[in-house]
């Protein structure tokens, strides 16, 4: 039996609920579930703590009686929090899904871009040698990771905000390690592909998955990036599934990645939605339409059904993301996706 989930209330944030949506909160701002728990336990007893997303900076705080979640929100909502090292909090009400939306998981699963036939998505198999991946690991071991609620992260040259889905351009970290330049020399012959396709990528972020645990659907934020997002897959494989909906869909600051996979399902009634398997030392390129027009996550799975196999996944993968930071207004041409203009 998995962990509950919680969406927004039926009627709206004013409907009160045994449980708290809290943002601003968690183990990538250096706040442990027990920690919390202690502090929200003064309003009464706490159920639990649960992670609302995989940034590690929102939970949901759920009580046994709705009184308590009350005071709590009442008391905590927008206000300074000495017992959390004086951050401040923005709750609203939650409720627990019943269940989550079937959608139809047998939608095929490509195992090339042109299968999957979504303008803008390359892949190329094999980008790296064994050897190389073997080496990429191991450099990447000998770094610090950044805990987030599920996965561990590193970035690098700017780091990716995960409470406001953006990078602060004015804190520059550095140039990007030498352990990755082999991969930016390489990339280069995307160009054959796209054109248009930007090489000179200045911000890379590094995840590593445990079993079962995937990616929350989501476009990358285009005030953040430019066009082209590359994805290199180490030590195990995955499916990426991409969704493009009727309407577009972003995500406001703390809007937690559950509310939305939620919402967009129960809203929209006419989307597509595509698969493809990436295996170890695989190349993703995103770039145009399948960048800026598409949802792509990764299901939380351990095994994936590709064709007429079931593949398992590794102990680990490992995600090299490299990117370009924006330095001016997105003018794409998916407004309709576009948090610049949204």
């Amino acid at each position: 039996m998995g962990l509950p989930r919680f969406t927004r209330p039926k009627g709206g944030d004013d409907v009160s609920s045994p449980n708290l949506y809290v943002a601003n909160c968690g183990p990538a701002v250096g706040l442990s579930f027990d920690t919390i728990m202690s502090v929200f336990d003064t309003y009464g007893k706490v159920k639990g703590v649960y992670a609302a997303d995989e940034s590690g900076t929102r939970v949901i705080v759920s009580y046994h009686e709705e009184s308590s979640a009350q005071a709590a929100l009442k008391e905590l909502d927008g206000h300074p929090c000495s017992d959390l090292g004086g951050r401040s909090l923005h709750i609203r009400y939650s409720a627990q899904s019943i269940g989550k939306v079937n959608l139809n998981d047998t939608v095929p699963v490509s195992t090339s871009a042109s299968d999957l036939n979504i303008p803008g998505v390359y892949l190329v198999h094999e980008f790296v040698t064994a050897k190389e991946e073997e080496e990429l690991l191991a450099a990447v071991d000998s770094q610090p990771w950044q805990h987030l609620a599920k996965r561990r992260v590193q970035h690098y040259g700017y780091e990716f905000r995960y409470d406001i889905r953006n990078v602060n351009t004015k804190q520059y970290l550095g140039d990007l390690p030498s352990f990755v330049s082999p991969v930016l020399d390489r990339i280069k012959m995307f160009q054959k592909f796209d054109s248009s396709t930007d090489a000179c990528l200045d911000q890379l972020t590094v995840n590593e998955y445990p079993p079962g645990v995937g990616l929350s659907p989501h476009i990358d934020t285009h005030s953040a990036f430019e066009g082209s997002i590359f994805s290199l897959s180490l030590a195990g494989p995955c499916i990426m599934e991409f969704r493009q909906y009727s309407k577009g869909v972003w995500l406001s600051r703390h809007t937690s990645n559950c509310d939305v996979e939620e919402q967009i399902c129960e809203n929209s009634s006419n989307f597509l939605r595509r698969a493809i398997y990436l295996p170890p030392r695989s190349m993703l390129l995103l770039s145009g339409e399948g960048r800026y027009a598409w949802h792509h996550y990764i299901p939380h799975h351990k095994v994936d059904k590709v064709k007429d196999s079931e593949i398992r996944r590794g102990s680990r993968r490992v995600s090299l993301t490299l990117r370009k930071v924006r330095k001016y207004a997105c003018q794409c041409e998916f407004p309709q996706y576009c948090d610049s203009r949204n």
